[in-house]
């Protein structure tokens, strides 16, 4: 099962930073195992909200050219508030450094004022095509990029590039 944890990006700098929200409703199926009596957002999704939020600033910066974009590497990561449902997790990313294959952010998450997640975060970037042991023709990563840009319309990452643009 995918899950996708951006619902919103509310600002969109390329190459240097991305906010965006996450919305937990009581209604996501993960709830009911992550606590039947204490319901929160379970600390490896907020650490997967931070990442997904990093992989569209990549994605924007080298305009869509991999399919592939998946956390490598998180270290100093603290939690330190739980998001409950009813709450929003705000994600805050800054660039580190993008290049090629990788790339490098410190990223936090809200819940109104309070810090629920920390990390340093490092992503690998590539196509499938691209990795010989796969086997995968260039129109699998071409189809995966179509969808990857018709969810950047939907989480409204258009608008926030026009908006932080002007």
């Amino acid at each position: 099962m995918k899950f996708c944890l951006v619902d919103r990006i509310e600002s969109l700098q390329p190459g240097k930073r991305i906010v965006t929200t996450k919305a937990l409703s009581l209604a996501e199926e993960y709830l009911a195992d992550h606590f039947p009596a204490f319901p929160v957002l379970p600390g490896v999704l907020m650490l997967e909200a931070l990442t997904q939020s990093a992989a569209w600033l990549v994605r924007v910066e080298q305009d869509f050219a991999n399919s592939i974009i998946v956390l490598k590497k998180a270290e100093n990561v603290r939690y330190t508030h739980f998001v409950a449902p009813g709450n929003s997790l705000r994600c805050e990313v800054d660039v580190v450094s993008i290049d090629g294959g990788s790339a490098r952010f410190k990223g936090t998450g809200r819940v109104g004022d309070k810090l629920a997640v920390s990390a340093k975060l490092e992503l690998a970037c590539f196509n499938l095509a691209d990795r010989p042991a796969l086997k995968a023709p260039a129109e699998t990563d071409e189809a995966i990029v179509a969808d990857l840009k018709d969810c950047f319309k939907l989480v409204r990452g258009p608008a926030a590039l026009a908006a932080d643009a002007s």
